[in-house]
């Protein structure tokens, strides 16, 4: 399995350290895939939609250890009220260490994961180059000028797909950002956007006979876990109750 796995050079220098890999989609057990979640999983109800499933967590739990995160066993995923994941600890194991944000796309029996450092959000997206998107479907991604600029430029239709799919991503929004909500310049490989006070950096470029989106953005929020608010709970107790300290009142009084 290992030996499937490809490192991808992405044509362009992020401010967080950014990398991409990909491998062929498997069919893979459940017991030999870490970080998958048997209640997810038990969702499916495709074969098709399991091994892509699988092979993407395993994929992730692989570059992980190339990140230098050595125990998957302490580890889980972790999902937002948009369903976006992240690799968080298992909740008791009370560390803080930083951990990558991560994406994954699948596409045609391929799929693709990005890491990026901890301070940033990350969204991929791939399909096959020489796919194409029906032109009925353009006034669903897009409105205004950019749509008359698709109709102008239908070959330029994945290319936009891949990257409003990336920056949905890397906002944690999924679908719950509409993608006619996002302007993308048609033409351009390389470009920052912005939406909600957020700025994106996203790379367009190909591969292997593959459409890669990839976009970047700065974390606007820690997501804090059980530990970090039950810490947090108490911290502000103890500054509410100057009193409150640790070990009990007679012992304090009688030093």
């Amino acid at each position: 399995m290992e030996s499937d796995v490809v490192s991808i050079d992405v044509p362009q220098s992020f401010p967080g350290h950014v990398r991409v890999y990909s491998m062929p989609v498997r069919s893979l057990e459940f017991v030999d895939v870490p970080l998958a979640n048997a209640d997810e999983v038990a969702t499916f109800a495709t074969s098709k939609r399991n091994d892509e499933h699988l092979s993407g967590r395993w994929l992730l739990g692989h570059c992980l250890g190339l990140w230098g995160v050595d125990d998957l066993g302490v580890l889980e995923i972790a999902r937002d009220e948009h369903r976006a994941p992240r690799v968080t600890f298992l909740q008791g194991m009370w560390k803080n260490t930083p951990l990558p944000s991560f994406s994954i796309s699948h596409s045609d029996g391929q799929v693709f994961l990005a890491l990026s450092d901890s301070e940033f959000n990350v969204g991929i997206d791939a399909e096959p180059a020489q796919r194409s998107l029906s032109t009925n479907a353009f006034d669903l991604i897009s409105k205004g000028e950019e749509l008359e600029r698709l109709r102008k430029n239908p070959e330029s239709a994945m290319t936009l797909w891949t990257s409003k799919e990336a920056i949905q991503k890397a906002m944690q929004m999924g679908m719950h950002l509409n993608p006619r909500k996002i302007e993308v310049s048609i033409g351009q490989s390389i470009q920052n956007i912005s939406i909600e006070n957020s700025n994106i950096q996203l790379v367009n470029w190909a591969i292997r006979g593959y459409q890669l989106a990839l976009a970047i953005r700065p974390k606007t929020t820690d997501i804090l876990t059980a530990e970090d608010q039950l810490l947090e709970e108490t911290r502000m107790a103890m500054l509410d109750r100057p009193e409150w300290g640790v070990g009990c009142n007679t012992n304090r009084n009688n030093v």
